[in-house]
């Protein structure tokens, strides 16, 4: 005795296809109306930081002095070459990589003293953390002001008061710019940028295993074993992050070298070299390849820093 199957017919399958069709238009049609919102936020972007860069990186490629009107025309590499090899471009690269590392590396050591502290219980600690925030909150224009008038002024600032009103009449009252420039630059950026590092280091710390910390304890580890063993490698990340992310924002600051030396003294780094090229020397060409230099080497920065933040996640996550 056979047993009859009945094959479905050829065209059962077209009802299939029919339904998925709609279902995976409106699946599209979510998506793009998730998106929408978006969009006027992406154009704001791109028409005011891509399209700007991209006739920058025109303009590097042109001999275009306003000086001479008439030589403006194709230059090729000529103002990367001129960049690299003008000896006042050498020095404000020289200039900006002192000054990055000194104020990331005593921010972050600073910030990590404080950030010790601050992660203890005691009493007022909202207060007292609340007061370290506040340098960073500060225009960094008002921040660079407040350092060159209030604090480094020879006649009435406070550094020299304080001089005087402990050594007496006869105290020493020194030019706090002139006599070191670079390091009047330094210690203003070092007290805005050190409340930075602090608070991506306190989140780490909060974010410690405390059992095992404990558990070391009990074990009868001190506490600079527990620091340089436990709480150091947990701190790895954060440190790679808030060094990272400083040294971006510290490579380009013009605010504090503009408005406490004016570039003087040897103090010029690249922003403000590219600022003298532009409006002093009128040398559009070759200020907008100084400008693309520090662009490719703020980049090169921020993709370490991704990968931190990446990374940093992805423990987190585990």
């Amino acid at each position: 005795m056979s047993t009859a199957t009945t094959n479905p017919p050829a065209g059962s399958s077209a009802p299939k296809a029919a339904n998925q069709k709609p279902s995976t238009q409106l699946a599209r049609a979510g998506k793009w109306a998730r998106r929408a919102p978006l969009l006027p936020a992406l154009i704001f972007v791109i028409l005011m930081t891509q399209l700007p860069f991209l006739a920058t990186l025109v303009i590097s490629f042109m001999n275009w002095n306003a000086y001479y009107p008439d030589e403006r025309g194709f230059a090729g590499f000529d103002n990367f070459k001129r960049v690299f090899t003008d000896v006042n471009a050498r020095q404000a690269v020289v200039v900006t990589i002192l000054l990055t590392l000194a104020v990331v590396i005593i921010s972050l050591l600073l910030g990590l003293g404080i950030a010790l502290l601050l992660d203890r219980k005691f009493r007022g600690r909202g207060i007292v953390r609340t007061l370290m925030i506040t340098p960073f909150l500060i225009v960094p224009i008002a921040a660079a002001l407040l350092w060159k008038h209030a604090l480094y002024n020879p006649e009435y600032g406070l550094f020299n008061g304080a001089l005087k009103f402990v050594f007496g009449d006869n105290a020493p009252q020194p030019d706090w710019i002139s006599n070191n420039p670079l390091w009047a630059i330094i210690a203003a950026l070092v007290w805005q940028w050190t409340p930075f590092m602090m608070l991506i280091l306190l989140a780490g710390l909060q974010g410690r295993p405390l059992d095992v910390v404990e558990a070391a304890r009990i074990d009868g580890a001190n506490g600079w074993q527990i620091f340089k063993s436990m709480t150091l490698p947990h701190l790895r990340q954060y440190i790679e992050l808030s060094g990272l992310l400083g040294a971006i924002y510290v490579v380009q600051n013009f605010d504090h070298v503009f408005t406490i030396t004016s570039g003087g003294l040897g103090t010029a780094n690249l922003p403000y070299y590219i600022y003298q090229t532009f409006y002093t020397a009128q040398d559009y060409g070759r200020a907008s390849a100084a400008g693309v230099v520090v662009v490719v080497g703020t980049i090169i920065i921020a993709t370490f820093a991704l990968r931190s933040v990446f990374s940093l996640f992805k423990e987190e996550s585990r």
